[in-house]
């Protein structure tokens, strides 16, 4: 997907590096950005650049669900190409399938940005499912109420779930959780909208304080506890939450896009320096570069 060219010209004046203004076209100290030009999941530069294509079982989601590399591709879309993310059900576990694509674990403080297109209906089969369509960033959680773990969501529901009853966005910044049974420590804001269609996700990390934009509106902003400690990976995943599914043998396919992802280390870069940022890239046909270093 490309860009509006009319947000191709805007830009700020200033942005923030470690509670510093300075000059908006200074370089970045590092810098990730993918257009998520690539020919399928087995696409060798995807390893290479540091992204996994989830398999096998596991969490989040549906008890004993799959999560499979075939709903993972990168079919054109408005101009360009996209990452996409399906997930299949045919109301029962066994017949549910979930995906998930994450890149390496190095990130930490920074910003955050992805042009991300959510979809309220199933492209095929009947609607009512609880699903989720996400971008997010995680650290592992090496033991229950592990102190060291961190996450920041954007999960949209287009059919709710989570104590919503309709179309919901949930921006979630965690503490720590342990599994089973279930004990959560995390802090939320909600925008109770239909949110079908592409949306600018961007999370600003930085002294002391995560603050979530929707579309250049500020939504969420979280901090003291809930602050992330360490390094976190990115990811997008597509998935049904458990309990949450219509019990109708009919297949559905439901569909999130992503048109690219944006990280900006130790800079809190406003929303539409992203959008100029991301298309200047494009305007030099850089389709990915990867300047941070590993953790």
């Amino acid at each position: 997907m490309r860009i509006p060219a009319i947000l191709a010209t805007t830009s700020v004046a200033a942005v923030l590096v470690a509670g510093t203004v300075v000059p908006a076209d200074a370089a970045p100290t590092a810098e990730l950005f993918d257009d998520f030009s690539y020919s399928g999941p087995g696409d060798p530069l995807l390893a290479q650049r540091g992204w996994y294509v989830r398999t096998g079982g596991g969490g989040p989601g549906v008890p004993g669900a799959v999560w499979s590399r075939d709903h993972v591709s990168f079919p054109a879309a408005d101009g360009g190409q996209v990452l996409e993310l399906k997930a299949s059900t045919e109301g029962a576990a066994g017949a549910t399938v979930q995906s998930e694509v994450s890149h390496q674990r190095k990130f930490a403080e920074g910003t955050y940005a992805a042009r991300v297109r959510f979809g309220d209906a199933p492209v095929s089969g009947p609607d009512g499912d609880e699903t989720v369509q996400s971008f997010f960033t995680i650290t592992p959680l090496d033991a229950p109420m592990d102190p060291d773990y961190g996450e920041l969501d954007f999960e949209y529901l287009p059919n709710g779930g989570w104590g919503a009853s309709g179309p919901t966005l949930f921006m979630t910044t965690w503490e720590t959780y342990q599994p089973d049974p279930w004990v959560s420590d995390n802090v939320h804001d909600t925008v109770s909208a239909s949110l079908a269609g592409w949306h600018d996700l961007v999370i600003q990390v930085a002294g002391g304080r995560v603050t979530y934009y929707l579309d250049g509106t500020e939504v969420a902003d979280h901090g003291d506890k809930y602050y992330p400690e360490t390094a976190m990976a990115i990811s997008f995943n597509h998935w049904f939450i458990a309990g949450g599914l219509v019990a109708d043998p009919t297949r559905r396919d439901y569909v999130e896009q992503v048109d690219y992802v944006y990280f900006a280390e130790d800079e809190v870069v406003p929303p539409v320096e992203v959008t100029a940022r991301v298309q200047q890239f494009r305007a030099e046909s850089v389709s990915w570069t990867d300047t941070v270093p590993a953790g």
